[in-house]
């Protein structure tokens, strides 16, 4: 008998971590929680890409590529948005998004 997922055991388990990512980006107010949110549901795009490219054109790449473009990014923006959080806090000394708002003006 074979054990392999298939779509839509993938599907629901990327809406699964897309939600958990949403849930914990507007109910946190760590920035380093919201930033480990954004991740989960950038995870979560990356597993559709795999899953749709996986079973609806098994003999090309794109949906690697794709996903390999999104990893890059979000590489980038984590380690552009943990530079901003450890600025935050030498300043202010705390991470919570109510202190972050004094920064506007």
């Amino acid at each position: 008998m074979e054990l392999t997922p298939g779509l839509y055991h993938m599907l629901f388990l990327s809406s699964a971590l897309f939600f958990i990512g949403v849930y914990g980006f507007f109910t946190r107010r760590n920035l380093v929680t919201m930033l480990m949110s954004i991740e989960l549901i950038l995870n979560s795009v990356n597993l559709n890409f795999i899953a749709f490219n996986k079973y609806l054109w098994p003999g090309q790449l794109d949906g690697l590529f794709f996903t390999l473009f999104i990893i890059a990014i979000a590489a980038a923006e984590a380690a552009v948005a943990i530079a901003i959080i450890i600025n935050l806090y030498r300043c202010h000394k705390s991470v919570d998004v109510e202190e972050a708002r004094n920064l506007k003006y």
